[in-house]
């Protein structure tokens, strides 16, 4: 299994192990890992821990301009607004260390470009020493730009390595669903730039510290590509269309963990499971359970008979009185709404045994 520091061990880290190997530790550096997290908080416009990690960085000896040229970077990336959003949280952290009397120095400005320099021969030296040579036919506009500007200006900068700059895309691409394509081809940019492959698993696991496992399956299925590893993910749910809620009181009668949410006043709730997670076997007396999935993959099996597979909107009435279990997929987190309908009088729930190992896995 990968070392992951101060870090639960949960569906996606044991993805990570099975996907990359065992035995691998967290390489990167503490100023490495800072590039991670600031570069992934930028691109989703987590302002909250983006401060957090602009702070850590200033303690890891950051100077402003590095910080300040990490937000430029991804402008050319994420856009005006998340740069321009990301230096204001970085001035606010700036006027609240300096108000504490914690280091923030300002550090060196970028070494002067000679007066000669050629922004459109250097950007292209530099893009074909990430990519290979390559001229965007289609809108020699956006070429240019991305010869002349990107590579060559801003490139140019030399407050972080080409390496660094790199990781720093990377982080950014891939913390935003449906930029997997550029993601993979700076992959390819950040080894060539001299990431090793220990450095390009502790990326992935770097993202998985931050919790948010979409990133996480990304970066890993583009790193996975890269040395032609199988890669396993897990799929995730959206919490904010169906909030995860708080641990399980019920959490005694299941196998992993899951959350429960009240559904208003309405008598109906949502229960989310982890990967793997399922309840025990049980029976309702006196009333009819309905499930109806909605999001992720999950199992529902009756006593003596097949398991059924519950995708988005499958819908399962449970007979009153029928033994059975439901729960997630080995590979995904699973949410269900669920209600009962004909209640009578003194209704109850009875708990019987876990759902086997054995039995499980056999799904």
């Amino acid at each position: 299994m990968f070392f992951i520091n101060k870090m639960k061990t949960t569906a996606i880290t044991a993805a990570i192990a099975l996907t990359m190997g065992a035995n691998a530790q967290n390489v990167l550096t503490p100023r490495q890992q800072s590039i991670v997290a600031i570069s992934s908080f930028i691109s989703k416009g987590d302002i909250k821990n983006l401060e957090l990690s602009f702070d850590k960085a200033f303690n890891e000896g950051f100077t402003q301009n590095e910080l300040k040229e990490i937000c430029c970077h991804l402008y050319a990336y994420m856009g005006f607004p998340k740069s321009l959003n990301a230096l204001s949280a970085l001035q606010r952290v700036i006027a609240d260390r300096q108000l504490k009397g914690l280091a923030c120095e300002e550090g060196r400005i970028p070494t002067a470009l000679p007066q000669d320099y050629n922004a459109l021969k250097e950007g292209t030296e530099v893009q074909a020493s990430l990519f290979g040579p390559y001229t965007n036919t289609f809108s020699p506009t956006i070429d240019y730009y991305l010869k002349a500007h990107l590579f060559g200006d801003i490139f140019a900068n030399d407050l972080l390595t080409h390496k660094e700059r790199e990781l720093v895309t990377i982080s950014a691409l891939a913390s935003i669903e449906g930029l997997e394509a550029q993601l993979s081809a700076h992959i390819v940019g950040a080894q060539q730039k001299g990431m090793s492959k220990n450095e390009m698993h502790s990326y992935v696991l770097t993202l998985a510290e931050l919790g948010d496992e979409a990133t996480t399956n990304r970066a890993m299925k583009a790193v996975a590509q890269l040395y032609g590893e199988s890669v396993q993910t897990i799929q995730t749910v959206d919490f904010s269309i169906w909030p995860k809620g708080e641990p399980n009181p019920f959490g005694q009668y299941f196998t992993g963990q899951s959350y429960l949410t009240m559904m208003g006043e309405s008598g109906a709730y949502n229960v989310t499971f982890e990967p793997g997670c399922r309840n025990n076997w049980h029976i309702h007396h006196g009333a009819v359970q309905v499930l109806i999935c909605v999001s992720g993959r999950g199992w529902y099996q009756e006593w003596g008979k097949p398991a059924v597979l519950m995708t988005p909107g499958t819908v399962i009435a449970i007979p009153e009185g029928a033994k059975h279990w439901h729960g997630a997929a080995k590979d995904s987190w699973f949410q269900h709404l669920g209600y009962e309908t004909d209640v009578k009088p003194g209704a109850s729930n009875e708990w019987l045994e876990p759902v086997s190992d054995e039995d499980y896995n056999r799904l």
